[in-house]
């Protein structure tokens, strides 16, 4: 009986009205203020009807829509179709996870998808769909907190029982140093510099401590600014930088110092990538936003974390290898020869500490990290840390 409701809700026209509590409410209303991307495809799979999520989550407005069908935003052999025909021949609801949508025209992971036969028109089928990257990546993000937890005790583990002895080999070769002949000397130059080489290993591990984070009101674009203005006259003169900021955004609540090496960690990954390709043509895109709506549950906890301030780092490079995306920001997960693994770590931690939540989203061609932060209430600006 539910589903026979839903139904006759889904096919009212914007000329009909469907009783609800003794009053009269517009289906199209209804159907444009769902926060939810839905659509209707017909027979053919084009589309009958968007509502106005749809029109943002796919990025084309409704009246385009209305000249396309899906399989003008997907290929043929995308899992939804499959969806689609199962709904179809059965007359019943069918829903598929962590499918991608993937064209020229469209790209989108990790959607939830919901298909619902319209039993009033036959072959059609509503299409719910749901962007749960965001919920992933926090559960990711919870994982990686019990890693870094354990590179936190390991670290102070290491510098307790390892620095100590450290130091007396150090000092032991460098005593030999004076008194062996030029071969031996070399060798005592060898366990010098690789004594130095763990101590150092064992102070940036350090740095995983849980230590207070003192915050105060800051400006994500003259943070934003700062590093690239850092890149363009260090690391990446040759990358062309492209700005697209929303003026109008709050200050996030947050310390400035750690927001800049959290920024230039992945503007340095992202200028790193690019010129392994060897191209002319680098390009790095720094934006800002604001999300509305963007509050997820702490498991284990009744507070919730709202996130509105979106910062997104892109760039042109060759992406990420897709068999260690999911654990790009566990410790000692690298793509780089010579990388240790901590430096994503510790951007991840670093935005965790900030109440935060850190984004990976890469394909040949195009990868984004995105941060979602706090901004700053008025209980934040009436009190210091």
């Amino acid at each position: 009986m539910r589903r026979a409701a839903l139904r006759n809700l889904a096919l009212v026209g914007p000329g009909r009205r469907v009783p609800e509590l003794g009053g009269h409410i517009n289906a199209s209303t209804i159907l444009s203020a769902l926060p939810v991307p839905l659509v209707v495809l017909g027979a053919d799979n084009r589309f009958r009807l968007a509502n106005h999520a749809a029109e943002q989550f796919l990025g084309i407005s409704a009246p385009q829509l209305a000249q396309l069908g899906l399989n003008d935003l997907v290929p043929a052999d995308n899992p939804i179709f499959m969806l689609l025909d199962q709904v179809r021949q059965g007359e019943v609801t069918v829903a598929d996870h962590d499918l991608t949508l993937e064209s020229p025209r469209l790209y989108k992971r990790g959607i939830s998808v919901q298909g619902t036969a319209i039993a009033e028109e036959p072959g059609a089928v509503l299409l719910v769909m749901q962007d749960t990257s965001a919920v992933r990546a926090l559960d990711r993000q919870l994982s990686f907190r019990s890693a870094a937890r354990s590179v936190t005790g390991m670290a102070a583990v290491l510098a307790h029982e390892v620095k100590n002895p450290l130091s007396g080999i150090r000092g032991a070769a460098q005593l030999l140093e004076s008194s062996v002949n030029e071969t031996d000397r070399e060798l005592c130059e060898l366990i010098r510099d690789e004594a130095d080489r763990i101590r150092a290993l064992v102070d940036r591990m350090e740095i995983f401590g849980e230590k207070p984070v003192e915050r105060t009101p800051v400006n994500i674009h003259r943070v934003l600014d700062h590093v690239r203005r850092l890149a363009q006259t260090g690391f990446a003169p040759q990358i062309r930088f492209i700005e697209n900021y929303d003026p109008s955004l709050p200050p996030v609540w947050a310390n400035r110092d750690q927001l800049v090496q959290v920024i230039l960690n992945l503007v340095k990954n992202a200028a790193e990538s690019i010129a392994s390709t060897g191209t002319m043509a680098g390009e790095i895109a720094l934006s800002t936003g604001y999300q509305h709506g963007m509050r997820l549950a702490m498991p284990g906890s009744r507070s919730r974390l709202d996130l509105p301030m979106v910062v997104v780092v892109r760039d042109n490079g060759p992406g990420i290898p897709e068999d260690i995306t999911q654990n790009l920001f566990d410790p000692f997960v690298t793509t780089k020869p010579h990388g240790s693994g901590l430096g994503l770590a510790l951007v991840a931690k670093i935005v965790g500490d900030h109440g935060g939540l850190i984004e990976v989203d890469s394909r040949p061609g195009r990868t984004e990290f995105r941060l979602h932060l706090p901004v700053i209430t008025d209980e934040d600006a009436g009190r210091k840390d």
